[in-house]
């Protein structure tokens, strides 16, 4: 995107069997003095063909410039920097869902899907790990019974946790949002040697509507969604942002200065019916 605010994109022809999305927020911030945000609310560019977009950032009213940073799997990020008064921040995209890429070796990606991170430190589990989940079964089925497992283990509860919370601490706890939900299972995979970390998407069908993060596990042959709070078909998520954990993948990040945040609005939607989700197949993401 990388353009003024208010820019939109040019329709483009796309495949007539994709599936058709609009998505979008508005966030509202009070900053007391000068700040840089990175924000992380615009569509990956994986995710499908833009049909338009609009990214419209004011402070006070005044229209604030934006510039554009490519990131991991077609994330973007926008950096922008405001002075003191109320930020207002609107985005809205409408598309076509991609056709999921067939898989391409990457070790490296794989490694560092093992590894422990800020929010999953699967290193602390790996004895837990290793008893509570002797069930599971080898292949592709694995990581959607660590899902199963998570989705029986907490319960869904908004305002149960904070910003700080780790998959330890949503485990003893034993409630979280969808968020806590995404760290426990990527903690409980990486913990018996299943590559999983985070993304954040657009979920139509998501109630209350918010921004929504699900896990993304390698099952050997691809990448594949596991939502163990259940919230949503998997089939119409879209992508925004993948990283290890919510660390790599909040809409907002303040670089410097302070802003805090006022009001949000969410809106995901598909032009037609939902699809049904039983949870049980697999479900990749482009």
């Amino acid at each position: 995107m990388g353009g003024p605010p208010g820019w939109q994109g040019q329709c483009i022809t796309e495949p007539q069997d994709a599936e058709r999305f609009e998505v979008g927020c508005e966030l509202l911030f009070d900053v007391p003095e000068r700040a840089v945000l990175a924000l992380h609310v615009a569509v990956a560019s994986t995710a499908g063909v833009l049909e338009a977009e609009d990214l419209l950032v004011t402070s006070d009213q005044c229209a604030v410039e934006v510039e554009e940073i490519a990131v991991e799997r077609g994330g973007r990020v926008h950096l922008l920097t405001c002075g003191a008064g109320q930020l207002a921040i609107g985005y809205r995209a409408v598309g076509r869902r991609a056709a999921v890429p067939a898989p391409e070796p990457d070790p490296g990606e794989r490694l560092v899907a093992l590894r422990q991170s800020r929010y999953c430190p699967s290193d602390l589990l790996e004895t837990f790990a290793a008893t509570e989940l002797g069930f599971a079964p080898n292949g592709p089925e694995r990581a959607r019974s660590v899902g199963a497992w998570v989705f029986r283990r907490l319960a869904y509860e908004l305002g149960s946790s904070g910003p700080g919370d780790t998959a330890v601490d949503t485990l003893l706890a034993g409630r979280g949002v969808c968020r806590d939900f995404a760290h426990l299972t990527v903690a409980m995979c990486r913990a018996i040697g299943v590559p999983a970390r985070l993304v954040s998407v657009y979920a139509p069908g998501l109630w209350p509507m918010d921004f929504h993060a699900v896990a993304e596990v390698f099952t050997g042959e691809v990448w594949e969604v596991v939502d163990a709070a259940r919230l949503a078909p998997r089939q119409s998520l879209v992508r925004i942002a993948t990283g290890r954990d919510a660390a790599d993948t909040a809409f907002s990040t303040t670089l410097s200065g302070s802003a805090e945040l006022l009001a949000s609005t969410v809106m995901a939607i598909v032009l037609g019916d939902l699809p049904f989700d039983d949870q049980e197949g697999r479900v990749s993401l482009p």
